[in-house]
């Protein structure tokens, strides 16, 4: 599962205050919550009493501003360290919990899972984030899937001619050039669409701002990071896919959006532009259900240097090695 690499959690926008929230990593479940103050914290999620979830409780704020989480079984509350006052006790307990450790920037909540870090946090979404607008955040799924197989999805160019078909009327892919800088790439291909069907109008009309050929940018971190960088007639956006490994059968993978409209009109289209990117994952989430994972592959496809790029990646991480696979 890449251990030593930094994860994204959350978004800031993602935590309610004083709601706890569930997250996944390496195989283990934490609690999540963001306290009146804006202070973020998370503690493994089963209570040490009698392993209730404790995602499935409360927080009750504190005289100091922080909060503290509530057991929904005994009512034990647990400070932001681990520690709890037993009933009869004036005292807290010592840390009963380890707190997960957590880099929060800004709106970007990261963690390397307790392991020691093997590659640094890119500084791409405090770029994006400072330079264009958060429009929200969408398609937020735990999938059963290895990380292997998400990520060779996401780096699949050809499989927009399959996969979003439907949605987005795409004839054809004409791919254009990769570059391979490591752990970092782009690739850009272009994907002539046919006429919208009028349902499909009805249900997406942000289609309408789609150009007849979506001239695709992506640039790629790996592992945790793939944007979308879109062009089109109401303005700019960067779609930003993120992937955490909860488990070695199971990823959870969302997207957050950051765009910069145009015209004022454009940002009556934030819902329609959030569905629309909703159903594109959801697409790929389904097709990766319905794969036999284990099957021979007599097949390979031209323009498949990104799955190639995930691979050797994969095999290799961190190190870097032959070949550069820019073309």
């Amino acid at each position: 599962m890449l251990q030593g690499t930094p994860w994204l959690l959350a978004h800031r926008s993602m935590l309610k205050p004083n709601q706890p929230t569930k997250v996944s990593l390496y195989g283990n479940d934490y609690v999540l919550w963001q306290d009146d103050n804006g202070n973020i914290s998370a503690l493994p999620n089963a209570c040490p009493h009698m392993g209730a979830m404790l995602s499935e409780g409360w927080c009750v704020s504190r005289s100091d501003g922080r909060s503290a989480i509530v057991c929904p079984f005994h009512a034990l509350e647990f400070d932001h360290t681990g520690c709890t006052v037993l009933p009869g006790s004036n005292k807290p307990t010592k840390s009963l919990l380890k707190p997960l450790e957590l880099i929060v920037q800004g709106d970007f909540v990261w963690s390397y899972g307790g392991v020691e870090p093997k590659i640094s946090i890119p500084n791409i979404l405090n770029q994006i984030a400072a330079e264009y607008d958060f429009i929200g955040f969408v398609a937020d799924w735990s999938v059963k899937t290895d990380l292997l197989s998400m990520l060779l999805i996401m780096h699949d160019y050809n499989h927009p001619n399959g996969t979003h078909r439907a949605l987005f009327e795409i004839e054809e892919v004409h791919f254009k050039k990769f570059i391979d800088n490591g752990l970092h790439s782009h690739a850009y291909y272009d994907t002539p669409r046919a006429k919208n069907k009028f349902q499909d109008i009805l249900k997406h009309p942000a289609i309408l701002a789609l150009p007849k050929v979506l001239n695709i940018h992506v640039e790629n971190f790996f592992p945790a990071i793939v944007i979308l960088h879109e062009d089109a007639s109401l303005g700019s956006v960067k779609q930003c896919h993120l992937f955490v490994p909860e488990s070695e059968t199971h990823t959870r993978t969302y997207v957050l959006m950051f765009g910069k409209a145009k015209y004022p009109i454009a940002n009556l289209a934030k819902h329609n532009f959030l569905k629309l990117v909703g159903t594109a994952v959801e697409q790929d989430t389904d097709i990766l259900s319905k794969l036999y994972p284990n099957s021979p592959k007599h097949i390979k496809l031209n323009n498949e240097v990104g799955m190639d790029w995930v691979k050797r990646n994969f095999e290799n991480f961190p190190a870097i090695v032959e070949p550069n696979l820019s073309q």
